[in-house]
This record gives C-alpha cells, sequence and structure tokens, in this order.
C-alpha cells in the first residue's frame, strides 16, 4: 500500500546533490518515496481500474470498488498528516499519482486531484484542530470531498458569485446554487463558497464547511458530458442551509483568498492530468504503429509518420518539464503562479493535439471504441476550461510579463 512508504521528499535530493558537486538535480529525478509511489501507482491503475474504464464511461458512473480501492491505497490522502491517517508524503508525489492515474483514466484522476491539491490543502492549511480532528481523518479514509465555487452566471469571473450566507446569532443561513461542481454525487463534505457581505463585494466571499446531509442541500442531476464521464458533474442547490459558525473554513471573508491560492495550486493538478492524458494516448498508439503493416513496411517507419511522432512526443516531453518545474518550485516555497499557468496551459494544447494525432496514425480503429483512443480525444477538452480557461492563463501569464519589464 502506498500509505505505507515513508516520507522523504525531493528537496533532499537537491540537497544531497548540492553538497555532492554543487549541481543541481534534473526535473525528472526523483527521490526513492517519489519512485516508489510511481512505479505502485501505475502497477495499481493497470490492475485495478484499467479493466473497468471503458464500462464506467459508458455509464457515467465511477466504480465504486475503485473508490474504495484509492482510499485503500491512501491515494486520497497523499498529503495528509499520518497523524490523520494520510500517506504523509509530498506535494510533488501528489503530481506523480495524478499522471500516472491519467494514463489509464482521467476521470479517476481527477477525483483523486480535486481531494489532494484543494480540499485537503485548504484543511490543512486552513482548519482549526477541531475541523482536523474531524474531516481529515475521514478525508483521508472513506470520504470524498467537493470544492464549490462556480455558478451559472460566474466562470471565469469566478467572485461575481450570488450565494449568500446570512448571519444569525451563532450560525450562518445559505442560500444560492453552484454549478459544474466535480465529485459532487460522491462527496461526503463540501467546501462552499458564499457571500456574508454583498455590499464588500468579493471581499465578502466565505468559505464554509457543509456536510453532505445538511438539511436543505440538493445535489441536483448530474451533467451528461462529453468527456470526464465517469466523473460527476452536478448543480446544488442551498435553500436555508444552517451553518454553525464553527464550520467557517480560515476567515470570515477571506475566501477570494482562499479560493485564487488554491485554483493556482490545482492548475498543477490540471497541467499532471492532460500530461498523463496526453502519455497515456500516445502510449496506446505507437504499439499499433510498429505492428499495422502498410506497402509492406510498418506505418511506424514512414518517414512521415516518424517526423510526427517525434514532434508529439517532444511536445510532451516539454510539457512534463513545464509541469514538474511549477510542481517543485511551488513545493520550494518559491513564486510559481506564471509557471502554473504556462503548465496547464501548455499541457491542456499537448493533450489536445496528441489525442488527436493518435487517432489520425491509428485510422479507422482509432475512431471506433474498440480503442480507448477516442474516449482520451473526449476526455482532453475539459482541460482548456475548467480551473481556469486558456485566455484566463494566458491573461495571468501576461500579466507578470509585463511586471517583469517594469525596470
Amino acid at each position: 500500500m502506498v500509505s505505507h512508504i515513508s516520507s522523504r521528499s525531493a528537496p533532499d535530493v537537491a540537497s544531497d546533490q548540492a553538497a555532492g558537486g554543487g549541481s543541481f538535480p534534473p526535473l525528472q529525478m526523483c527521490s526513492d518515496e517519489e519512485r516508489m509511489m510511481r512505479e505502485t501507482v501505475k502497477k495499481y491503475a493497470q490492475e485495478c481500474i484499467a479493466p473497468v474504464v471503458s464500462k464506467m464511461d459508458e455509464n457515467s458512473t465511477m466504480d465504486k470498488e475503485v473508490i474504495k480501492s484509492l482510499f485503500e491505497q491512501g491515494l486520497m490522502g497523499i498529503e495528509i498528516d499520518p497523524e490523520y491517517g494520510g500517506t504523509g508524503s509530498s506535494f510533488f508525489s501528489s503530481i506523480l499519482v495524478i499522471e500516472e492515474l491519467a494514463k489509464v483514466d482521467p476521470s479517476v484522476a481527477v477525483l483523486c486531484d480535486i481531494q489532494n491539491t484543494l480540499i485537503n490543502t485548504l484543511f490543512t492549511k486552513l482548519g482549526t484542530p477541531a475541523q482536523k480532528e474531524q474531516y481529515l481523518n475521514r478525508l483521508s479514509t472513506d470520504t470524498i470531498g467537493s470544492f464549490c465555487l462556480s455558478e451559472a452566471q460566474s466562470g471565469s469571473d469566478a467572485f461575481a458569485l450570488k450565494t449568500r450566507a446570512e448571519k444569525h446569532k451563532d450560525y450562518y443561513i445559505i442560500n444560492g446554487s453552484k454549478m459544474w461542481i466535480s465529485n459532487a454525487e460522491q462527496a461526503g463534505v463540501f467546501l462552499v463558497m458564499a457571500n456574508v457581505d454583498p455590499t464588500a463585494g468579493y471581499r465578502g466571499i466565505t468559505c464554509f464547511i457543509v456536510d453532505r446531509d445538511t438539511e436543505g442541500l440538493e445535489i441536483c442531476k448530474k451533467e451528461n458530458k462529453l468527456g470526464l464521464r465517469a466523473s460527476s458533474t452536478c448543480p446544488l442547490n442551498f435553500d436555508n442551509v444552517k451553518v454553525p459558525e464553527k464550520n467557517i473554513l480560515g476567515q470570515v471573508s477571506h475566501g477570494y483568498k482562499y479560493a485564487i491560492g488554491m485554483l493556482n495550486e490545482g492548475r498543477i493538478g490540471i497541467a499532471s492530468q492532460m500530461l498523463g492524458l496526453a502519455q497515456g494516448c500516445f502510449d496506446h498508439t505507437i504499439p499499433y504503429t510498429r505492428q499495422r503493416e502498410q506497402f509492406g513496411k510498418r506505418i511506424f517507419d514512414f518517414q512521415g509518420m516518424q517526423h510526427q511522432i517525434a514532434h508529439v512526443a517532444t511536445q510532451i516531453e516539454a510539457a512534463r518539464l513545464l509541469t514538474y518545474n511549477a510542481a517543485r518550485l511551488k513545493e520550494a516555497g518559491r513564486p510559481f503562479i506564471k509557471e502554473a499557468c504556462m503548465a496547464k496551459y501548455f499541457a491542456a494544447e499537448v493533450a489536445t493535439l496528441t489525442t488527436s494525432k493518435c487517432i489520425e496514425w491509428m485510422g479507422g480503429v482509432g475512431f471506433t471504441k474498440d480503442y480507448p483512443i477516442e474516449k482520451y480525444y473526449r476526455d482532453c477538452k475539459i482541460g482548456t476550461i475548467y480551473e481556469g480557461t486558456t485566455n484566463i492563463q494566458l491573461s495571468t501569464m501576461a500579466k507578470f510579463i509585463d511586471k517583469e519589464y517594469d525596470h
């Protein structure tokens, strides 16, 4: 089980190298723990997830045994401290896990991604001792979390949200609705962004912990989606939902800061998901081009094919380096926002290119559901949309570039 792996993070590798020869390790050099984590998850994904991917996609349902096994493997509490039942590993390990899962099924990867890079991190950073005791134990062992920010009228303009939280004595009453909420169907706890002071605009946004069985919380019919079909995405309605004051996560009116901070980290997770998706699709396709013969030779041996394959392989490698670099920067406590945006933007573009090319290389069979290529093609599209659209990433990157030339 992954949860039994001892904790040793990448900075140790860097310091070891620096002490020895004054050089920095390659971005893809992993610590013993990270290497073991990646290999364990690779084996687990092939054995436990791969056999049910097609069925989950077809039925738009996440297999309950898959969810159970994710918890059993320690993959839903990767960075949670062992005192709360977590694995006690690193952010970079989370990124490697998401990448490996996405190679097999991006729907499972996004379930794991949101749990680790958004939900668990928010509870760990902001939770009171009582909140951590109550929720981190559950999140690492049997409870899925869901992050509720987007609304019908507030997509990229996330802080135009209309959900309200009105103060009464020692509790709040939440009214409003949310859209596009990932993991909602299976979630046991929701982190809900609501405004306690509409006159203050986004500065009134506060983060509330809302349990699934809270009266007035309605989880509506899940969306019928193009891709990531096994991952549930549902609208939520809040009708006079009563939440005790002690269920505020962090400080009142600081929700917008928390949301921005978490989405910055989350973008590295999405980059890793798109990277894994591209690599998984590529790995399924290349063997076919090496076996299939036309005009007396392998498809792979045609120079036109070789050039395309080499080009795509280079793009995937570039996406990996951008993603790993952003993750290493974040883990080292260095500025990483621009790099996270670059990684997310580029990895989504590469996933789009890779899956499209792979279908072409496979020919007619790539267009059928007999092979997983068309599913990767459908799954990748969301990468240019959620946790900040491509245009939002580009705008954010441009702001940082503008500042760099101030002096």
